[in-house]
């Protein structure tokens, strides 16, 4: 029984886009479109130069290519299902999450990881594509291959955690639309989606190395492109580790704080 629960809060998000083919062709094409403007927009910034910022153009257009195919591991659509924390905060029925057989930081992180293996599905096919066509490079070595994937297991896992505490909030302020998107914008800008960190000033780079958004995503594109060396490798997975467990034990004591706030409001 137990099991079966557990896999019906993991398909809780995929099944509403494997139920709507519309919607998944839109995600293709728009998939699509960004991989082919961002290798557009990098090959034509180094047009006239061969290295910046420690990256040659090859490098740049690997990492921005595969940051927008890792930004699929958690861009599903939640408000559709209008199952996000904000909703069901607005609502009143986050009071639902307290009454079902799973407890609701369980049913979080089961949703979360059938979110995370969708969206993977998604990043592969793009990722074996784009490996196929040329327009990104194959890791350096087998040893490099090996900490990427362990370096991005990590991130994932901060990841979750930082979008964790994002909707944790939700249980303090209620409305918080506009917070929220403040802080998915510092989120994905302080984590190298938008572009690699090492065109930032210095002063931005050092205050970012002290908050956990690099390590989502920066580190492991960075080891994957070979800005970081892999005799650097050992420390950065470690401060990766680090980071998870101490986003583990603060959401464990939101979680805990959260639950003598939930009220029903709305509706």
């Amino acid at each position: 029984m137990a099991a079966l629960h557990a896999w019906r809060a993991a398909r809780v998000t995929p099944l509403g886009e494997l139920n709507a083919p519309p919607r998944m062709t839109a995600v293709a094409l728009r998939l699509a479109v960004q991989v082919v403007l961002v290798w557009s927009l990098w090959r034509g910034l180094y047009a006239q130069t061969g290295t910046t910022a420690g990256l040659s153009r090859d490098q740049a257009v690997t990492y921005a290519v595969l940051a927008v195919l890792a930004s699929r591991l958690r861009e599903l659509d939640q408000y559709a299902g209008r199952d996000t924390v904000l909703q069901h905060m607005h609502f009143g029925t986050i009071v639902y999450w307290y009454l079902r057989p799973l407890p609701p930081q369980r049913y979080y992180a089961l949703r979360a990881a059938g979110e995370q293996l969708y969206g993977l599905a998604w990043a592969l096919t793009g990722y074996v594509i784009c490996l196929a066509a040329g327009v990104i490079e194959p890791p350096r070595s087998a040893p490099v291959a090996g900490v990427f994937v362990l370096s991005m297991l990590l991130g994932q896992w901060v990841l979750y955690y930082v979008m964790l505490v994002l909707d944790q909030l939700c249980f303090w302020t209620v409305r918080n639309t506009a917070a929220m998107l403040i802080l998915l914008f510092a989120q994905n800008l302080l984590s190298g989606v938008y572009a690699p960190l090492w065109f930032f000033p210095d002063w931005f780079v050092t205050m970012s190395a002290f908050l956990p958004f690099q390590a989502t995503l920066s580190v492991p594109l960075s080891l994957y492109v070979g800005r970081i060396p892999l005799s650097d490798a050992a420390f950065q997975l470690s401060v990766q580790a680090a980071w998870v467990v101490v986003l583990a034990l603060f959401t464990r004591l939101l979680w805990r704080r959260a639950a003598r706030r939930v009220i029903s409001q709305g509706g």
